[in-house]
């Protein structure tokens, strides 16, 4: 079995080893690895997915893998990242959200066999636990002072940490250890912001079954963007995997919108490319840069992976034909990916000059009248005749499917309405 720790370290995705030499020995022969989710939210994001990402990829190489859907931490809060405490969850939410990630991870993951892989609930086993057992059994091994020594608790001493989430990174150790005992689980892998949960957990096992216990974690890294700013987000939030949160249209325009020097660092992180594949990109994408080679496979790719390949047809199809003006060409379906249900409603006979302020592409009538006699504005890929806009007004015939009102300034500039 090859070795994946280089291919990791290739991909630029591992941050933090707890010792690397122990884990490529480890890896030498076939592994249980695990790593948690959090059923915080009802979807899972871009974030999340470079470690649903890495799962696949240790699965791909021959090892068993476990996602572990945090049903009891997701009660108490895990403070990492946070600089305030969070508001505790109900029962109900917490059930409904923690049965949608884990229809996510289905999608992604073989379950075909529990050799393979599986999905389990924490829940099952801190669910009963006591807080005289808690305390005696688990609590017992952690000193105050190891506690406040995690950067995730140091980080909150200013604004105050309450007892409960002080109390996160044991029962995430409680994990670790039930899952070492049960399954042979001997690796733990998370996010770079989960390095002492990660820690807090070896330091159980060593303490419960010995300092020669095989046991050992690695983290991922902060995906960022060339700008230093957090990645996964866009204008309107979070990039969800949940198609009816963020449509493969609007995850495929994230990546078609990168920067040049992310497209080909995003290939290594989200896509299950080879070295070779990447490099041809790479070098084609250089040749012509501003045909944006490298985004477009970059985008296709991750919404193939993550969608399947008729949401990728669909969403490369929307983009070619916002891009080439021909919007006539869309299907409803498509149109209405585009929209986010907060766009200006326009009333039938608008004014020409009135509907460009209320979309937002003038800010007055006399910018707007500049746009029109210049000929920079078209409708649904009509464009506004600059001798005769003046008489020009928005009526339901100009309506795609008599609701879809597609504004374009120049070639680039799309504004969306709706007729009223």
């Amino acid at each position: 079995m090859e070795n994946i720790i280089d291919e990791l370290n290739w991909r630029g995705l591992i941050e933090q080893y707890s010792d690397e030499e122990k884990i490529r020995k480890l890896f030498s022969t076939p592994q249980t690895i695990y790593c948690g989710f959090d059923p915080s939210a009802s979807s899972m994001h871009l974030g999340n997915f470079v470690m649903i990402s890495l799962l696949m990829r240790l699965q791909k190489a021959g090892h068993k893998i476990i996602a572990l859907v945090g049903g009891a931490t997701g009660m108490i809060g895990d403070p990492s990242g946070k600089s305030k405490e969070r508001n505790l969850q109900t029962k109900d939410t917490l059930a409904k959200n923690t049965a949608a990630i884990r229809s996510q991870l289905e999608r992604f993951l073989d379950l075909s066999n529990p050799d393979k892989g599986m999905i389990l609930n924490n829940y099952d086993w801190l669910g009963s636990l006591s807080m005289l057992d808690f305390l005696r059994d688990y609590g017992k091994y952690f000193s105050v002072n190891y506690m406040l020594s995690k950067e995730i608790v140091a980080s909150r001493m200013e604004t105050g940490i309450s007892f409960t989430e002080f109390t996160y990174q044991i029962l995430q150790s409680v994990d670790f250890l039930h899952l070492y005992d049960t399954y042979g689980c001997h690796i733990q892998i998370g996010g770079n912001d989960q390095w002492g949960n990660l820690t807090s957990g070896l330091e159980l096992i060593r303490k419960v079954k010995g300092e020669e216990a095989e046991a050992s974690v690695m983290t991922a890294k902060l995906i960022t963007r060339a700008d230093g700013k957090k990645f996964g987000k866009s204008e309107d939030g979070a990039l969800f995997l949940d198609p009816s949160l963020t449509s493969p249209y609007k995850l495929y325009q994230y990546f078609i919108n990168c920067a040049d020097e992310d497209a080909v660092r995003y290939l290594k992180v989200f896509t299950f490319l080879n070295k070779e594949e990447i490099d041809a990109i790479e070098k084609e994408h250089l040749a012509n840069p501003g045909n944006r080679y490298a985004q477009r496979r970059l985008g296709e790719e991750v919404v193939r992976l993550i969608h399947g390949e008729e949401a990728c047809k669909d969403a490369t199809s929307l983009s070619e034909a916002l891009f080439s003006g021909e919007v006539t060409r869309l299907n409803e379906k498509q149109l209405e990916e585009l929209y986010s249900g907060e766009e200006p409603s326009l009333p039938s006979e608008t004014p020409i000059l009135d509907a460009l302020v209320t979309i937002h592409m003038a800010q007055s009538k006399t910018q707007a009248k500049t746009l029109l006699t210049q000929g920079s504005v078209s409708l649904n890929g009509e464009r506004i005749d600059p001798a005769n806009w003046s008489s020009f007004k928005v009526t339901k015939e100009h309506a795609l499917f008599g609701k879809y009102l597609v504004f374009r300034k120049g070639k680039k500039n799309y504004f969306l309405a709706k007729l009223a």
